[in-house]
């Protein structure tokens, strides 16, 4: 089945076999703003399909990038501080990776570029960054600290910057700014974040000083061109450990997914919640490239678990698929705190998981920062994704299994992430 405006779940009663996801979305962001900025051609091999990451690549075309596309994504760099002026506006769609991270490269180029997206990004906070780069010498202007942005680069100088939340995309947003500023630019994150920013600068040939939480760069380094493989997509692919991890019986293999260790942390709450999990074939890392593995999930024993806030951080994103595996079973709950930056994403993934769970039958109470989620099989019935691409993936995860028909409004967001999650869904429901 397509993603549609209104996607009906199928049922799953039996689980087995294998599956590949999409590339990681973060990582592709990423290798594709260093390619511009690198001195040479850079060829990317399974760069994540969605919405999202083409959009970055539409914007860095509009700032003079050459991209090819193609089952090999090729871009000629343009090295430090190389971009041209675009002819209009840059729309960063949906995606609040494109907008944050590119802020810091336009923050270093004497010239003027607004930035802006979508109603849902239209919504979301900028001046995270907004206040960095600022300090580092840049102009930008903003609608109450949102977008659209409208940036005026100047000759930028590192700082030491401690933000208050801890933010991958801030983080990384500053560390591509500091490479264009004088002096070091660090960034000393109150809590760890993924490391994907930090693995692509030492794989395009950047030296990066990591102690601990701290992250430095010195400016002015010249980055080469890669030939890369961008590794499976691990969030996407905890939708489908989910699936197997609330599905008696299952036994599932997903493979060549990225198994990098700040994104892997979800796979011990995913054990403690009682999934059978291993991981299959990961090379060692030396923290200067991506692993890539695979993973086997069984149906064990299911249980209650919780999301402690320190481990938030390191599993924002992956969040609604877990709400799922407590909303599709009996007897158990899922509870999570220290997570008010949900609020804050594509949709408030808090009240909206509340809202559209209690519509299909479970029960959910809603905190401030998190939510507590149980009650499962559900019931089945309607439910709003609310224009949000994990939210329709968590619903029709947890909806596979309830007792009666599913349907999700808004299942075409999935194109942001992972444009085939329905046909996939639909050809394991069929094995």
């Amino acid at each position: 089945m397509s993603a549609s405006s209104i996607g009906i779940v199928p049922r799953v009663t039996s689980l087995a076999g294998t599956v590949r996801v999409p590339g990681d979305k973060s990582i592709s962001h990423r290798y594709a703003m260093f390619a511009a900025i690198a001195d040479g051609e850079t060829r990317l091999r399974g760069y994540a399909p969605g919405a999202d990451c083409a959009a970055t690549l539409a914007c860095l075309e509009g700032l003079g990038v050459r991209v090819e596309r193609g089952a090999t994504i090729s871009i000629e760099g343009r090295g430090l501080g190389g971009f041209r002026p675009s002819a209009g506006p840059l729309d960063a769609a949906n995606s609040g990776t494109s907008m944050r991270l590119l802020s810091g490269l336009l923050a270093a180029h004497r010239f003027t570029t607004v930035i802006g997206g979508d109603e849902s990004l239209s919504r979301r906070p900028m001046r995270r960054v907004i206040d960095p780069l600022t300090r580092m010498g840049a102009a930008i202007e903003s609608v109450d600290g949102r977008p659209p942005l409208t940036i005026r680069g100047g000759d930028l100088h590192g700082i030491t910057f401690s933000p208050d939340v801890p933010s991958a995309q801030v983080k990384s947003a500053v560390l591509l700014a500091g490479l264009h500023a004088s002096g070091h630019t660090t960034v000393v994150e109150p809590a760890a974040t993924r490391d994907h920013t930090e693995r692509a600068l030492h794989a395009f040939g950047v030296r990066v000083k990591v102690q601990d939480q701290t992250i430095t760069v010195a400016g002015g380094q010249r980055l080469r061109a890669v030939d890369a493989m961008i590794p499976g997509d691990f969030s996407s692919a905890v939708f489908w450990l989910v699936l197997a991890a609330g599905t008696p019986g299952a036994d599932l293999v997903i493979e060549n997914v990225g198994l990098n260790p700040s994104r892997t942390g979800v796979l011990e709450v995913l054990r403690r919640a009682g999934a059978h999990i291993e991981v299959l074939g990961a090379p060692p890392s030396d923290g200067g490239g991506e692993p890539v593995g695979a993973l086997r999930v069984r149906y064990d024993s299911p249980r209650s678990f919780e999301v402690a806030p320190r481990e938030v951080p390191a599993m924002i994103d992956e969040i609604p698929a877990l709400s799922a595996l407590a909303a599709m079973q009996s007897g158990i709950s899922m509870t999570v705190r220290g997570a008010a930056e949900l609020r804050v994403k594509e949709s408030d993934r808090i009240a909206k998981l509340a809202e559209g769970f209690r519509a299909l039958g479970a029960r959910v109470s809603e905190y401030p920062d998190g939510f507590t989620i149980g009650g499962g099989p559900l019931a089945g019935g309607s439910v709003d994704a609310a224009g949000d691409h994990r939210l329709a993936m968590a619903f029709a995860i947890a909806g596979s299994r309830a007792a009666g028909p599913v349907a999700v409004a808004g299942a075409d967001a999935v194109a942001v992430s992972y444009p085939a999650f329905f046909d996939e869904l639909e050809r394991l429901a069929r094995s």
